[in-house]
């Protein structure tokens, strides 16, 4: 149950950072240089959904895991910084195959 848990939250972790990406590199440009709204609306909407199941998950994570505050906090700290979610997905990847060599062994 915790490795599947673990690989939702590696999985909306790299979506929600894609869609960050997206939002900063490709809808803002087209609001503030082609004045086109739409763009940011329908982007930022996703990325906002996404953003709160990657929060969910977290929690969900911390409980199961029993990851502290501060780890919890830099985890969702990294989410706001561009790039950040891939980074600690590579982290979460280490902890996601330790633990299925556990399950395994």
């Amino acid at each position: 149950m915790k490795t599947s848990l673990l690989h939702k939250f590696r999985t909306i972790g790299n979506i929600e950072g894609t869609s960050y990406l997206i939002l900063l590199l490709v809808a803002m440009p087209l609001k503030y240089i082609f004045e086109y709204q739409l763009a940011v609306k329908v982007v930022g909407m996703a990325h906002g959904v996404l953003f709160i199941a990657y929060v969910i998950l977290l929690l969900m994570a911390m409980k199961a895991y029993k990851w502290d505050f501060k780890y919890g906090t830099l985890l969702f700290i990294a989410s706001l910084i561009p790039l950040g979610t891939f980074y600690t997905n590579k982290k979460l990847k280490k902890l996601q195959e330790a633990e299925e060599a556990k399950v395994t062994a």
